[in-house]
């Protein structure tokens, strides 16, 4: 792709035509594009949505101004089973030390939820919330008071009909511990997860993320022993159907999942029954100029990276979910955006869906780049410029 984009830029310089035709899953076509609308042999230009379309394979080796949408590659469907948005607030004041600070954890306002499912058509949400909010201490019983108020949050997710996500968001670690590496022991976290789980044992809806985004963890196979300890006691307090989120190392970096061993030690992990079902991979991708999502403007649809890793994840016989992605509310991330759904879209036989980064407590005066809070007059709603361009679904 960046070869084609360097042909686009030229010709734009000099005035001229680009006749080239795209390689495979390239971008072919979308608002403003100039380059190529047509592909090579093998691949026809398919519409995803009025910004992108992506040279897929089918008989056609050119398209029509206005193509058509088709289904995915590899299998897929031509749309991930899941869409959805990351409802932040609990989560807030989590370094990525894995410390957090009490005094800035806010409520998200369950009203959103239902907007996003009844106009947007959305189906899954995440929902974070610190491990020091649950707990007191690790292994301590449930802090009765404040998990209360997250347990109604969830109840207003599942309210909808949509699938939740419990997402512990401490990177790995307690007050600067990794997690069965010189910190909190494997059976402390597994001990939250054991009660978490017999809350909500009898919802199938509900998907549990092990964890959020550990990062410079010294041995992945030690990670996946924690994350072993944390399925076994999932599945033993009943919870023995729902999906289970296997994060990897590296910020659990779609892009990184094979090259640093995630994928390798991740496959060890199994169910009671020796089984693989239903744990799922957890990938996060963002798509500024250094990956960290905290710049307003998109440099990359990512179309490479979930491609690579999707012939990995086939290989493998898995499937990911994408529990974090996302751009600031300009036009550069609409059009990256865009291609990034039509990747995950496209290789919908092993992507589940994708959770973009994200709604909840954000306030709109405090100019955070990723902010996907909509904004409420009555009973009408309005979506951020980025959720109306990508993430809705019609």
């Amino acid at each position: 792709m960046a070869v084609l984009y360097a042909i686009v830029g030229c010709a734009m310089l000099l005035g001229k035509t680009v006749s080239a035709q795209g390689a495979a899953y390239s971008q072919c076509g979308g608002q403003g594009w100039t380059g190529s609308k047509s592909c090579v042999s093998g691949y026809t230009c398919t519409y995803s949505n009025d910004w992108y379309s992506q040279c897929l394979p089918g008989t056609n080796t050119q398209t029509s101004s206005t193509p058509t949408p088709t289904g995915g590659t590899g299998g897929g469907s031509g749309k991930t089973k899941y869409a959805g948005v990351n409802m932040a607030g609990f989560d807030f004041g989590m370094a990525t030390t894995g410390t957090q600070d009490a005094s800035q954890i806010l409520t998200p306002p369950n009203a959103q939820m239902s907007h996003f499912v009844n106009d947007d058509k959305m189906n899954i949400f995440r929902l974070p919330v610190g491990w020091q909010f649950l707990v007191n201490n690790p292994g301590d019983q449930l802090n009765s008071g404040n998990f209360a108020k997250y347990d109604n949050l969830v109840q207003a997710c599942l309210a909808t009909g949509a699938a939740c996500i419990i997402d512990i968001h401490n990177y790995a670690r307690w007050n600067g511990a990794i997690v069965g590496q010189g910190g909190p022991t494997n059976d402390q976290l597994a001990n939250t997860w054991s009660q978490l789980a017999s809350k909500y044992a009898s919802k199938s809806q509900i998907i549990f993320g092990v964890m959020n985004e550990p990062h410079d963890i010294p041995s992945i196979t030690t990670w996946a022993a924690t994350v072993q300890a944390c399925v076994t006691a999932i599945r033993k307090a009943g919870a023995t159907s729902q999906m289970i989120l296997l994060p990897g190392n590296g910020w659990t970096g779609a892009a990184s999942f094979v090259s640093d061993g995630s994928l390798a030690a991740l496959k060890t992990v199994k169910n009671l029954d020796g089984s693989t079902t239903n744990l799922i991979f957890d990938v996060h991708k963002y798509l500024d100029s250094d990956g960290s999502g905290t710049h307003t403007d998109c440099v990359t649809g990512n179309v490479d990276v979930f491609n690579n890793l999707a012939s990995s994840l086939r290989s493998a016989g898995r499937q990911a979910m994408v529990t974090e992605t996302g751009g600031g509310n300009t036009q550069s991330c609409i059009n990256y955006v865009c291609q990034e759904i039509a990747a995950l879209n496209a290789n919908s036989d092993v992507y589940l869906g994708w959770v973009a980064w994200a709604a909840g407590a954000w306030q709109p005066s405090w100019n955070y780049e990723l902010n996907l809070v909509p904004t409420q007059n009555g009973n009408t709603w309005t979506d951020t410029s980025l959720v109306n361009a990508c993430f809705k679904r019609t």
